[in-house]
């Protein structure tokens, strides 16, 4: 009995066994022919992937080679909320011209032209870029601004020298409208920087050195005394204390240089949020002859006119 039973287990292993290798085999063969078609369609397709990444990378190269000023123009409306335009521009983000115009913002009706074209060139230096711009009526022969994009942030920096950048005629600040197409000013505008860099960090504007605008000779529709007297307008870095990173806060200052109409105003630039006070008053023997413009610029206390912003 129990030879019979071990006998019988045995045949059963040894039809296992056979059972095993023979379908070893049959499953090797069955695979091979698959894995060899897997492997040569991925060999075909290996160029062909290759292909379409040389050609999206060629059309993305020509598409920044081939930029249209257009996009430049853009760039400067959004970051100046509409307040600075490129009209009628030409050529690419590279190489190109424009009018620029001042204007009152988004769906003001004030604006102002610049005499002439601007033209400007952009290229790489070092790990940013670099540039140039050119306009005959109003800038100090060539204006250097170097652009530095980073992971999260930018940089704009002035590069230019000489004593000032550019000059302007007063008339155009009428295009950014209230309060100074009212005042309709004559005269003219001086704009000068002192180590100027502005960095675009954690969504906001942070400011390094210093910007100077110059009102010289200034006149106005509203006055019948002319000139009313040259002023500074200066925008400033707050200082900052060792060890920190400054918190995005500039400095705003107008003082008197000269004239009947004594203006004199503090106040700061926070995230692009202004707070100003502005106060006015006529220089000795002047009163007369001002009363009419200080009761325009802002709300009369004694013989001060006193203006504020936020």
């Amino acid at each position: 009995m129990s030879l019979s039973l071990k006998f019988g287990r045995d045949k059963a292993s040894a039809a296992n066994s056979e059972a095993a290798s023979a379908s070893g085999p049959l499953s090797h063969w069955q695979d091979s022919p698959s894995q060899d078609l897997l492997n040569k369609r991925n060999r075909q397709g290996l160029p062909r992937r290759w292909s379409l990444a040389g050609a999206l990378l060629g059309a993305s190269l020509a598409l920044v080679a081939f930029a249209p000023a257009s996009w430049l123009a853009r760039g400067l409306a959004a970051a100046s909320n509409d307040h600075v335009l490129i009209t009628d521009s030409r050529g690419s983000i590279w190489n190109g011209s424009g009018v620029l115009v001042l204007s009152g913002g988004a769906g003001s009706r004030d604006a102002a032209i610049l005499p002439g074209r601007l033209r400007w060139t952009m290229g790489f230096k070092g790990l940013g870029l670099a540039l140039n711009a050119r306009q005959d009526c109003c800038l100090n022969g060539e204006l250097q601004l170097l652009l530095r994009p980073g992971w999260g942030r930018f940089e704009l920096a002035v590069a230019s020298g000489g004593d000032w950048l550019a000059r302007l005629p007063a008339g155009l600040l009428s295009g950014l409208g209230t309060p100074w197409n009212t005042l309709q000013l004559g005269g003219s505008l001086r704009l000068s920087a002192r180590d100027l860099r502005l960095e675009w960090v954690g969504g906001r504007w942070r400011q390094f050195g210093q910007l100077d605008l110059d009102l010289l000779n200034l006149s106005s529709r509203v006055s019948t005394l002319a000139p009313l007297g040259s002023y500074r307008f200066s925008l400033s870095a707050q200082p900052v204390a060792p060890g920190e990173t400054g918190g995005g806060t500039s400095q705003m200052s107008l003082s008197t240089l000269e004239g009947a109409l004594m203006l004199n105003g503090q106040g700061t630039l926070t995230a692009g949020k202004p707070r100003f006070t502005l106060e006015a008053t006529a220089a000795p023997g002047r009163e007369a002859a001002l009363n009419n413009l200080l009761n325009i610029i802002g709300r009369r206390q004694g013989a001060r006119s006193v203006f504020s912003i936020g």
